[in-house]
């Protein structure tokens, strides 16, 4: 297993470089930051603009092969991901919100799959009564509403309950307001916070993997060896937990793994709606602001989440999967 996920490794680490690099070189070719100083009023001196633009090396007078290599040897040798047009760090406008991605979707995430994974096994086991059908019913109405409206719902019902009990019970914006240093009213701050927008992301994801989980398990049950085990006796609840479940939550856990580059970047929405500084939305500013660094860079963040997705997806399946450790 070992030799095995270094082999992978080495795979996914030199396609990252491939594909952040593609990203660098698309960047520079499409944005134009040049115009970010042409746009302003009173338009700064040609000289200056010039002058800002090498100093971020994303002046596109100079060689695009030139810009690109010492881009590359400055994250190589300094860790330093560049400027952006206004020569704001960009690796440390994003390391910031990193961090308040991860404290937005990182329990959001996790309830998310616990309990859509768990709905998609009670629904398929019991496939086309009525608590399949209810379930089913509020999984597609909430599967085709949109993110910014649910959540619009959500924040006006947390002010109407805020109102009703007389004291502010959730709050709409933002991840923290605490200023203290004590930890406990630091937590029940973070809670107040969190809850509403991990309401949001629990049942946009638990809403996904409900269905998808439904329909992995269903198709397994009818496979040839989860019927010859019914016919041998097995009752079918030890059927589905000894042989369908496990076979069926293989391309779950491919799909969960995959996703996480999608989780941390794609809440660009609920980010929004509740003013939460984190990197979906800033990834909107960068292109916005054609900032080549800064999109580079998230894009880079992206793929290593994708490149740890795909090592736990090849160790998830390698452990539900007995053939695959074989091989």
């Amino acid at each position: 297993m070992g030799r095995f996920l270094l082999r992978r490794t080495v795979n996914y680490v030199a396609m990252l470089f491939v594909a952040v690099s593609a990203t660098y070189l698309l960047a520079s070719v499409f944005m134009d930051p040049r115009s970010n100083y042409l746009s302003r009023n009173p338009r700064p001196p040609m000289d200056s603009i010039n002058a800002s633009l090498t100093a971020a090396n994303i002046n596109d007078e100079d060689p695009l092969l030139l810009r690109y290599w010492r881009w590359l040897t400055d994250i190589v040798l300094h860790w330093n991901w560049g400027l952006s047009p206004d020569q704001e760090p960009v690796g440390a406008a994003v390391a910031a919100r990193i961090g308040a991605s991860t404290q937005l979707v990182t329990l959001a995430t996790v309830l998310a799959i616990v309990i859509g994974v768990a709905i998609g096994v009670y629904t398929a086991i019991r496939q086309y009564k009525w608590q399949d059908r209810v379930l089913g019913g509020f999984a597609t109405f909430f599967l085709v509403i949109p993110t910014a409206v649910l959540a619009l719902f959500v924040v006006i019902g947390a002010i109407y309950l805020n109102e009703a009990l007389g004291f502010r019970l959730f709050y709409v914006t933002g991840l923290h307001s605490y200023e203290g240093d004590q930890f406990f009213p630091w937590l029940l701050d973070f809670a107040q916070h969190l809850i509403l927008p991990t309401i949001v992301l629990t049942i946009i994801g638990a809403v996904s993997y409900h269905l998808t989980q439904r329909t992995y398990l269903l198709d397994t049950m009818k496979a040839d060896y989860v019927r010859t085990a019914r016919a041998k006796g097995l009752p079918l609840h030890l059927a589905i937990r000894k042989h369908a479940l496990r076979t069926s939550l293989i391309p779950t856990a491919v799909n969960v793994a995959f996703s996480i580059a999608a989780v941390f970047t794609g809440a660009v929405i609920t980010e929004t709606i509740f003013a939460i500084n984190g990197l979906g939305r800033y990834f909107v500013t960068t292109i916005n602001n054609n900032d080549i660094n800064g999109a580079t860079c998230i894009a880079a963040f992206a793929g290593v989440c994708a490149l740890v997705g795909a090592l736990l997806a090849d160790v998830v399946v390698a452990w539900l999967d007995p053939r695959i450790r074989i091989s």
